[in-house]
């Protein structure tokens, strides 16, 4: 017999083998129905998973995180042995569970498509009619390595395990996999799924490796939960910011400009221009100085910075001029050093806040460009905060909640703050452990005293400082660091930037580092997706659209409107085109403009305003100069 104890410290005793899912019975047999897996000892345990000794237990539920994760788990699993029964040479790589369902990569001569989809989701629905257990079994290296001969991927993984540890494998019908386990124990308990898309990868994710075909899908536990997800889904497609750029005008990805690099549009730009005059008004206000810096620099200045060492790889190749060697610049933080440098400085000008928005230029990879978020040319709501030690806490405060503003104005909503610090990796970060523990402690200490919730993430800091990042979920789910605040010892010492103390003395000043609201690409998308094209109208492109019913009779009033419209600074237009009144309003209803104006005989004879807002079926009349002061309102409350 072995002691099972629980979490509320009760101990009872079972025969030694007992499973997660036979002690749920013994409790329940609603519990039993529930349970996915558990932890034993803090290790997870599939459902079936003999337990040989004795142990503490936590049945892991369906209402809880991780039984998501082990259902998508054991789905992918599922869906491999669909493949193999259909493709009969098909070899796999990894197929985990992510946050919102699986994948697995799959190498097969056969070209997987979309179409194909729905066959491999009823093999997987004739497999879970068969009831098949999974089994776990736990082998040695030699054992393993011979229980996959031929399989060139998992043969990869193996070798890359501890030898000395045993490797876990698991059996299902006359399905075999290398896995670390937590499954659902039986495909039978396998019943609400769907195949997404098929698409590639390389094998590990690395461009020099074999090109593999990935197959996305999501399980979950009751067919309400799917179909809602589906929903979700549907609408993501609709909100998806390549989509809407083109519908909308708004930007332009074109292969023979060059992949990554976009083009704004006119709508585009106009909504560009008013986030930089947003963002230089509030800075302004904040007591930020505008400065404005060259895209190219030489390599010198950033092999001081130590950037050329640490992001060469991200960066576009040199370019040599007259003896000189040039780059685009990744990033403005030289520059700034230069500009600080340009003056003796005194105690009495810092905090000295240097701000720019910055036109920066980073290789990506092309299989990593994804529309406006990832992109090769990019514009950053850059500053540079130069500043004593004695002001890092105060100045470092402000920009945060300088940040917190603008996401709010923005409409936007903090998924959480994260901490980077730097890990025990040599050589990717700079190696003064004095000035690392310094700057550490204070970003930490400053989180802790405002209360501010954050999360701890070791090795994301960059090469000069720990920074917090503060994470924006977007509405097609992806988690996009939106704006940042990094603490900079270094810096000033690589570029030795010294200011003239009380004493008389020279001394050193911090730098940091603040990204506002990430760049102009990026937050197009996420406002894009965030507001499926219908911006608020302070940010939208043409806020009044002005629509006359008789082009003739009704135009001298429409065009008068239009003027005082524009003389108010309104974004506004004029349609007079000899088209149907309804084929206008629909093409503006379709462009999502804030407000449509429509002017007929009783407009023309009251001088008043009749106008509809996007998204709304009710026309409103009003006077003129009422409608005037209502724009100014929205405006001014960013609405």
């Amino acid at each position: 017999m072995i002691d099972i104890r629980f979490p509320d410290g009760r101990t009872k005793a079972y025969e030694a083998g007992v499973t997660p899912e036979m002690i749920a019975g013994d409790i329940s047999s609603g519990l039993k129905k529930k349970t996915v897996a558990a932890f034993v000892d803090g290790a997870l345990y599939d459902r079936n998973r003999p337990i040989e000794q004795s142990a503490t237990i936590e049945l892991i539920t369906q209402d809880q995180e991780e039984a998501f994760e082990v259902l998508n788990h054991s789905t992918a699993h599922l869906m491999a042995q669909a493949v193999r029964r259909i493709y009969g040479d098909a070899l796999f790589g990894v197929g985990p569970p992510i946050e919102e369902g699986f994948y697995y990569d799959i190498a097969t001569e056969a070209t997987i498509r979309q179409e194909d989809l729905p066959a491999i989701e009823a093999m997987m629905r004739q497999i879970v009619q068969e009831k098949i257990e999974m089994y776990r079994e736990e082998l040695t290296r030699e054992e393993a390595l011979k229980r996959f001969e031929g399989d060139a991927y998992k043969t990869e993984l193996i070798l890359e395990l501890p030898e000395d540890e045993p490797i876990s494998i698991y059996t299902q019908g006359e399905f075999v996999d290398l896995c670390r386990g937590g499954h659902i124990g039986n495909t039978g308990h396998i019943k609400h799924f769907k195949l997404l898309s098929v698409a590639g990868a390389y094998w590990r994710g690395k461009s020099e490796n074999t090109m593999l075909q990935r197959i996305y899908g999501t399980s979950w536990f009751s067919r309400e939960a799917l179909e809602n997800h589906l929903a979700v889904l549907e609408d993501r497609k609709a909100r998806d910011h390549r989509k809407l750029g083109k519908e909308l005008k708004i930007f332009e990805l074109n292969q023979e400009a060059g992949q990554g690099l976009a083009l704004w549009l006119p709508n585009g730009y106009t909504i560009r221009k008013v986030l930089e005059d947003y963002v230089y008004n509030l800075e302004r206000r904040a007591g930020y100085k505008h400065v404005s810096t060259p895209v190219l620099g030489t390599k010198k200045l950033y092999e001081i910075s130590g950037h050329f060492a640490h992001y060469q790889e991200n960066m576009f190749p040199l370019m040599s001029r007259d003896g000189e060697e040039f780059v685009l610049r990744p990033m403005s933080c030289p520059h700034h050093m230069i500009i600080y440098k340009s003056e003796l400085r005194s105690y009495r000008d810092l905090p000295l806040r240097l701000a720019e928005i910055v036109i920066m230029h980073r290789y990506e990879a092309s299989g990593a460009l994804s529309g406006l978020e990832r992109v090769r040319a990019m514009t950053l709501t850059d500053s540079h905060i130069f500043v004593r030690k004695d002001q890092i806490k105060e100045e470092a405060l402000a920009a945060y909640k300088l940040i917190l503003q603008a996401i709010s104005d923005l409409g936007l909503k903090i998924d959480y703050v994260e901490l980077a610090l730097r890990d025990n990796e040599k050589g990717k970060f700079h190696d003064n452990d004095q000035l690392w523990d310094e700057a550490e402690a204070m970003l930490k200490a400053l989180l802790v005293e405002e209360n501010i919730e954050h999360r701890e993430v070791k090795g994301e800091a960059a090469f000069y400082g720990p920074k917090i990042d503060i994470q924006v979920r977007t509405a097609m789910n992806h988690v996009i660091t939106m704006s940042t605040v990094q603490l900079d010892f270094l810096l000033p010492e690589r570029f030795d930037l010294t200011y003239i103390g009380q004493d008389g003395e020279k001394h050193r000043p911090v730098v940091i580092h603040r990204g506002l609201i990430s760049t102009w690409e990026r937050l197009m998308s996420i406002l894009l997706e965030q507001y499926k094209g219908a911006f608020p109208t302070w940010l939208a492109p043409v806020q009044v659209k002005v629509l006359p019913v008789n082009i003739d009779s009704h135009r001298a009033y429409a065009d008068a409107l239009n003027e005082r419209f524009l003389d108010e600074d309104f974004r506004s237009e004029l349609d007079a085109r000899p088209e149907k009144l309804g084929y206008r309003i629909r093409e503006a209803q379709t462009l999502k403009i804030p407000y449509q104006i429509v002017i007929g005989d009783q407009e023309v004879a009251d001088q008043t305003v009749t106008y509809r807002r996007y998204g709304e079926k009710a026309q409103t009349t009003v006077p003129l100069e009422d409608f005037v002061a209502l724009m100014h309102q929205v405006i001014r409350d960013k609405s």
